[in-house]
């Protein structure tokens, strides 16, 4: 079975955003980006593609199956 790969860390870091940060701009609490840059959550299509969009990087960057 193939496993989610999450990079929002790596590029939330490149744009100088705490996970606070992010959360309040794409709408969810700080928990639930702790959780997805740990691998433990898998995001809504809708979450992805808001994440994606305020990072200013294409979905498929954040998120590969591997």
């Amino acid at each position: 079975m193939k496993t989610l790969e999450v990079r929002v860390k790596e590029f939330r870091n490149k744009k100088g955003l705490t996970q606070e940060e992010l959360a309040e701009r794409v709408g969810v609490r700080r928990e639930t980006i702790v959780f997805l840059e740990q691998e433990k959550y898998n995001p809504s299509l809708r979450l992805a593609l808001k994440i994606a969009e305020e990072l200013k990087v294409p979905v498929n960057k954040l998120f590969s199956l591997s």
